[in-house]
Formats: C-alpha cells, structure tokens, sequence
C-alpha cells in the first residue's frame, strides 16, 4: 500500500469539495482497487474538521500555508521545517497538490521535493520546471469553469488515480451521526445564517424573517452556527425556532443537516457539508466568486441573489457595493418560496457535464 499525500490548504468547503478526488488517490491506479493508497490529507487549520470527515482518509495532518491562509503566518525556516520533517518522516513518496484557480501548487511542490517526494502532481499556469512532474495548465487541459469538485478529481486523473467503478463522485462524508437528541423529531428546515466573510453573509434580519415565514407555513426551523455565532443564531432563531449555535461540532453538524429536508445557507462550508450527506440547499449566493464553480455540488440546488451585480468575481472579502445588493435583494419570501419548491422536488439537480482532461509533463 502507497502512501499518498493530498493536499488541500485552505477552508473547510474546499476540503469537503476536495472528497471525490481523495477517494480516487485511496482507490488508486488499478481497476480492482488492488493498488489502494493510505491517503495523508495535508490541510490548514480550517479544513482540518473537514478532513477527518472525508472517506478515503488514513491520516491529518494540518499546517497553516502562508500563501493560503488569511491572515498569513510568517514564512519562517522553522515553520517549513515542520511540514519538511513531517513528510520525510511519513515516508511519502507521491503527492496530488489541489488548487483553485487562483492558487498556486508550486510552492508547496517546492517544500515537497525538498522532503524527498518523488512524483508530484498539479495544475499550475506558471512553469513549474521540475518542481511537477504531472502537470496540468488551466485554460488549455481544463476549463476553468467547472465545480471544484470537478477540478480537483481531474488532477488527481492526471496523476493517474480513478475513482471505484460505482462512486458517482458526489460528495460524501464517512459516518452519520445520529442527532435526534439535538433536534427531537419530526421533519424540519435548517437555516444556517453565518459565512466565513461579510461579503457573502445574508442581513440577519432577513433571516429572521425568514425563519417566522417558514414557521408561519408550518415549518419545524433549527439554526446552526459555530461557538462564535451564538449572538446570530439566538436573533435568527427568535423565540420559537431551536437554536444550536455553538452545540454542534462538524461531525453533529453533519447529523443535523443530513436529518433536515432543506438547508438555506450562504456560500460557506455548511452548504457543501450539506451536499456532503445530501440534503438539498437553497443556497444565498454572493458572486464574488462564480457559482459554477463553488455552488453546493450534486444536490438539487436553489441559487439565490443576483449573479451579475456589481460585484462579480472580484473575490471580495467586504461588499464593495453600498448597500450589498446581490444579497440584500433576496427577500424572505424568496428563500420561503425557494424552500417549498426543494421540498416539493421541483428545483434542479446541481449536475455538471465533465469535460475531458489530458496530463501535461513538466
């Protein structure tokens, strides 16, 4: 058995949308699965959670990357002593480096080489000299505009690796966790009103709105958030809805959203947990990112907000519109109204066509 490293730095949504590809580096290279690979998942803080939720896992191992991460540690001899020592250490002799497109793989290849992995995979627009020896270029091998999930099982493709036949490639989490001593019984809807940035947070009392709505039309609503979103979740849930921000850690939140018939969410980690253990998502969009590539993949799919506002692709971290009206143009009704459609099978799966992808040497 082989010990691969799959890497992927940043946030918990893009260690989730990174499963289909771990699976296939865990299956390997032959079609039996005679060749299975104990999968290191190299992730930053962030993902860490996420990481340990993925199956085709064997090992986490987190370091915070001072070209992902934000804000960024310093990039100190010490700081990539550790990943240095750990991975020559581990005995690693191949890796699959996952990236968004704004990203580069060649920094970490560089860290790697330096601890003596032998194969390297990637997708880089930059030369990478002999820094990948699997290399893929955005724009001419693939398209940039398809799902992350899509992209990053396509390097691991290049690198050779396929997923067993039988696994659709959706997302997928490796347990369930029963959580009806969290939410009682009964059918219900989750909202989860936090994001990991202003920009592509819905106003809270919208939210609340709502979550009355959904109520008023008979409803059973629970709102999730992490230990720093007990304030939102408490105003979101007013007096009637259950509230479990801060209760829940990642594994829990799984059981909550896998329970639920609805999720409503931002584009956050939480919508891709939901696609995880699929749940549809009426999913509160921001397009400062584009949404063909990080919309909840493989579920059926409400996309709210306006995807051609002023602030399109500029990757904002803070609205830079006044007012920050792709959002604050979705009103309650809308999510109630998109809500009732994902519960009456009517939206559309969020299904994408893959394109075909050839490995570039060096």
């Amino acid at each position: 058995m082989g010990r691969v490293l799959v890497a992927r730095l940043d946030s918990m949504g893009d260690v989730l949308l990174a499963g289909p590809a771990v699976r296939a580096v865990a299956h390997g290279r032959n079609p039996d699965g005679s060749g299975a690979n104990h999968v290191v998942m190299l992730c930053g803080r962030q993902g860490e959670a996420a990481a340990g939720l993925l199956p085709g896992v064997g090992e986490v191992y987190s370091w915070d990357s001072p070209w992902i991460m934000n804000p960024a540690p310093k990039m100190t001899g010490p700081h990539a002593d550790r990943l240095i020592d750990y991975v020559r250490n581990s005995r690693i002799t191949e890796a699959v480096i996952l990236t968004s497109f704004h990203q580069s793989p060649l920094p970490l290849a560089l860290l790697l080489r330096l601890a003596g992995v032998e194969r390297i995979a990637g997708a880089s627009t930059d030369y990478a000299g002999s820094l990948l020896d699997v290399r893929l270029k955005p724009g001419e091998d693939f398209p940039e505009d398809q799902p992350e999930a899509e992209r990053a099982l396509g390097i691991a493709e290049a690198a050779g690796f396929r997923l067993p036949a039988g696994d659709d490639g959706k997302l997928r989490v490796a347990s369930v966790p029963d959580v009806q001593d969290l939410v009682g019984t009964g059918p219900y809807i989750v909202v989860h009103p936090g994001a990991a940035v202003p920009a592509r947070a819905w106003p809270p009392l919208h939210h609340a709105a709502a979550v009355e709505l959904l109520q008023g039309a008979g409803h059973r609503v629970v709102v999730t958030g992490g230990p720093n979103e007990t304030s939102l979740t408490a105003t979101v849930a007013g007096p009637s809805a259950l509230d479990l921000g801060g209760r829940t850690d990642l594994h829990a939140m799984a059981g909550v959203m896998a329970g639920a018939q609805a999720v409503v969410s931002g584009n956050t980690g939480p919508a891709h947990l939901a696609a995880a253990v699929g749940t549809p998502v009426a999913c509160l969009f921001s397009p400062v990112v584009p949404a063909i590539r990080w919309a909840p993949y493989g579920v059926p799919l409400e996309l709210l907000g306006d995807q051609n506002a002023p602030c399109r692709m500029t990757r904002a971290r803070v609205c830079p519109v006044p007012g920050h009206p792709c959002l604050a143009s979705v009103s309650p009704e809308d999510v109630v109204a998109a809500v009732e459609r994902l519960i009456g099978g009517v939206s559309s799966l969020s299904t994408h066509v893959s394109t075909r992808r050839k490995a570039r040497n060096r």
